[in-house]
């Protein structure tokens, strides 16, 4: 157990935020709020045999990379926001810990070294929020409502009455929002705020979808009239699941988001997937796309393809492309989408699950020089799997893809599946870089290029197979700790 007289050193940080030290007995201790290079006192927490949990009691050697966090509601006391996990790191720090965390996972996890690493791209560090599911509660014996982010390792709900990740005209309606479900009849039984962010000619569209447990009575509905009038806010309402979200009022501008460099727009409801980042997801699109290095005469497919968010715009480059997603619902609206950007000619679209795949499937879909694969947190081990399989027993009449573009936002599913492709599917991992989609948070994006190898001799090397990737997030470590550069 560390001495709360013993002085630390922190030689990393992990991706909550926590610096990460030894004491003098050699056990790891986590502690909130140090940073990599401090010298901390700490008071220990939670033991366990390989490590302690501690909180910060004094820095005597200060970080030059802390910063003045940029939130009231940040920090380490009691009912702080837990939305951000980073605030007091400079945000180029945390960019080069993401990064380092990248590529920790490609080796340790799958023995994977990308040839080169790619310039973290960046954006915006403040309003830079153009989604947030923000939950509601009326606390009886304060008489207030509470509208925002749960607090740091609560279930409560943060007394917030600004947050600077949000754009600055949503961060200010914070209050006036609060007041409003105060004085609503239905104040018990809304239990979370949606916020989804627009493009249209005349500006931003603010739409906001109120969970309501229960109808409506007619003067809460009023009020929310009243409130959009003079907040130009779209209200949506959700009276049970995703798919009975519906307009209060028709009419008034569509919700949509722009891709300017291909031309295309992308319309969507607020419960359909978009990025919370619009910034960073433009210059993603087009990163992605530039290394893509789709030809006029060749045929790509998107895995995970969501709403056409990639596929549309390769469609402005690619003979043809097939988008292949789960769900039906937003299949059909991609349909919608590539027709509106006249883009249907060029794309196909197909509704399955592609979390059971196998090679047999893989070639039904016809081979394409060229994939573009996005999947969620989850991963694409079906998927290479079936790769993997077809390098090893070939199907007549199926060419695999000369190269892939792989978009992740989870650093341990994305080494798992770039074990399958480099140790077994017969590709190189040519390029890795992350994508600070999120700053101030633990979330880590990114995108990895792989080549295929002709004639290539496959290494003999440790492979991380989905059961130990599993086992590792159940034990804390999906995320490796990481040092800063």
């Amino acid at each position: 157990m560390t001495d709360i007289n013993e002085w630390l050193v922190v030689d990393a940080l992990d991706l909550d935020a926590q610096g990460v030290a030894r004491n003098a007995e050699g056990k790891v201790v986590f502690i909130d709020g140090a940073l990599p290079g401090e010298k901390v006192r700490v008071q220990t927490g939670r033991r366990k045999n390989n490590w302690e949990q501690a909180a910060l009691v004094e820095i005597r050697r200060e970080s030059a990379q802390r910063v003045t966090p940029g939130c009231p509601n940040f920090g380490l006391h009691a009912g702080a926001c837990g939305g951000c996990k980073m605030q007091h790191f400079h945000p180029s720090a945390q960019v080069a810990v993401k990064q380092r965390t990248l590529e920790d996972n490609l080796w340790h996890l799958a023995k994977v070294r990308p040839e080169r690493v790619m310039r973290p791209i960046e954006g915006p560090t403040w309003g830079y929020r153009y989604r947030a599911r923000l939950s509601v509660r009326h606390v009886v014996k304060k008489g207030v409502v509470l509208i925002g982010f749960h607090e740091r390792k609560s279930r409560y709900v943060a007394d917030m009455t600004s947050c600077p990740v949000l754009p600055p005209h949503i961060s200010a309606m914070l209050v006036p929002l609060r007041a409003m479900v105060m004085s609503m009849d239905a104040r018990e039984r809304l239990p979370q705020l949606e916020l989804a962010l627009g493009e249209s000619p005349e500006g931003l569209v603010n739409a906001l979808v109120v969970r309501h447990m229960d109808p409506l009575s007619a003067g809460d509905v009023q009020k929310l009239r009243d409130f959009a009038a003079e907040h130009n806010v779209q209200w949506w309402l959700q009276p049970k699941g995703p798919d009975t979200v519906h307009l209060l009022d028709a009419g008034g501008p569509v919700l949509a988001y722009t891709l300017p460099e291909f031309g295309v727009t992308m319309p969507f409801k607020p419960t359909d997937f978009t990025q919370v980042n619009h910034h960073i997801n433009r210059v993603l699109v087009a990163r992605a796309l530039k290394l893509l290095e789709a030809q006029a005469d060749e045929r790509v497919i998107d895995w995970f393809c969501g709403l056409g968010n990639f596929t549309l715009p390769i469609a402005t480059q690619a003979r043809e492309v097939l988008g292949i997603e789960g769900s039906e619902t937003l299949v059909q609206r991609s349909r919608e989408n590539a027709a509106l950007n006249g883009l249907s000619a060029k794309t196909s679209f197909e509704a399955r699950n592609l979390f059971e795949m196998d090679a047999a499937d893989l070639a039904a879909y016809g081979s394409a020089t060229r994939w573009l694969v996005d999947p969620p947190r989850e991963g694409a081990f079906a998927l290479v799997k079936a790769l993997a399989e077809v390098r090893q027993t070939p199907i007549d009449g199926y060419a695999p893809p000369q190269r892939i573009v792989y978009v992740s936002c989870s650093p341990a599913t994305l080494a798992r599946d770039a074990g399958l492709l480099v140790h077994q599917a017969g590709y190189r991992c040519v390029a890795a870089g992350v994508v600070n989609m999120f700053p101030h948070t633990a979330h880590v994006e990114s995108i990895a290029v792989f080549e295929r190898v002709d004639g290539w001799t496959l290494p003999v090397a440790p492979v991380v197979v989905e059961a130990e990737v599993a086992a590792l997030a159940e034990a804390g470590a999906d995320v490796v700790v990481a040092a800063a550069e």
